[in-house]
């Protein structure tokens, strides 16, 4: 077991001071039951808009709203004690402009109690992030690949393939870090390029797909439990394969009904009389 106990949850400070000291540890979570599990072991539980695709079966994050996402990062909150909680602010409830981008912010942190919100975006949303935490409001930045752009960047590819796009992502992060961000999730990047940003940036860089050398690590827990099983990415670790326990599971206990062999008499209240 690999649980740190805690008096207290952890900060966006406390986050912030683990930048070249201890590797950050990242996983999503949605509900309450894996947020409890998750919690002691982690130091950030993500919120993120993934659940789109992995709870609700979209094709993509697109379709996930700012309800969703609230109700969820609640759930989150309810599970957890120790770790810090970021949500993503979903596609649409952010771009058009830093007022309406407050607005939905605050009431995520309002609404959840949640410590950060994370938006996905380089120097177009420099601005923005700027606005945010200039009201209060922590942000986690995101930048290479961004699952809320595949419609305009061409789909899920790596980033930094070529100089120009590795400058890109580059320029993006330092952005994002200049505006205010108290850390940065690195996606989908080819690894130099990662690695390169991570050393000049003063906040932690959590990678997904991008590099071993990022101050910390984030997987979406459904990919690394083996729960979601539409596709594997390449970056994804499995550490276990719960889906065909869970459909072993389900057919043995139909089975079972069939039989008339469930429920058993240890499994009925009987009279005392």
């Amino acid at each position: 077991m690999s649980a740190v106990a805690r008096s207290k949850r952890l900060s966006v400070r406390d986050i912030q001071a683990r930048k070249g000291q201890a590797p950050i540890v990242v996983l999503t979570a949605y509900t309450t039951p894996i947020a409890r599990l998750l919690d002691p072991h982690v130091d950030i539980l993500m919120v993120g808009d993934s659940l789109g695709m992995v709870l609700y079966g979209m094709d993509s994050t697109l379709g996930v709203t700012l309800d969703m996402m609230i109700n969820h990062a609640s759930a989150v909150m309810r599970g957890s004690s120790q770790a810090c909680v970021v949500v993503d602010l979903p596609f649409g409830s952010y771009q058009e402009s830093p007022q309406i981008a407050f607005r939905n912010a605050a009431r995520v942190l309002s609404e959840t109690g949640a410590a950060a919100v994370k938006l996905e975006g380089g120097r177009e949303m420099a601005e923005t992030i700027a606005f945010l935490v200039e009201r209060g409001v922590p942000v986690m930045g995101h930048v290479g690949l961004m699952p809320q752009s595949v419609n305009t960047t061409g789909g899920f590819r790596a980033q930094g393939r070529d100089a120009a796009e590795a400058a890109k992502v580059e320029a993006d992060a330092k952005a994002v870090a200049a505006a205010g961000a108290f850390s940065l999730v690195i996606e989908g990047t080819l690894e130099p390029v990662a690695a390169g940003i991570t050393a000049q940036l003063s906040i932690p860089t959590i990678g997904i797909g991008a590099s071993p050398a990022c101050d910390g690590q984030v997987l979406v827990s459904d990919d690394m439990l083996g729960l979601f099983t539409d596709f594997t990415p390449r970056f994804v670790k499995r550490y276990v394969e719960l889906a065909p326990a869970i459909a072993d599971a389900a057919a043995r206990y139909a089975r079972d009904v069939r039989a008339r062999t469930f429920p058993g008499p240890e499994h009925c209240f009987k009279s005392k009389s």
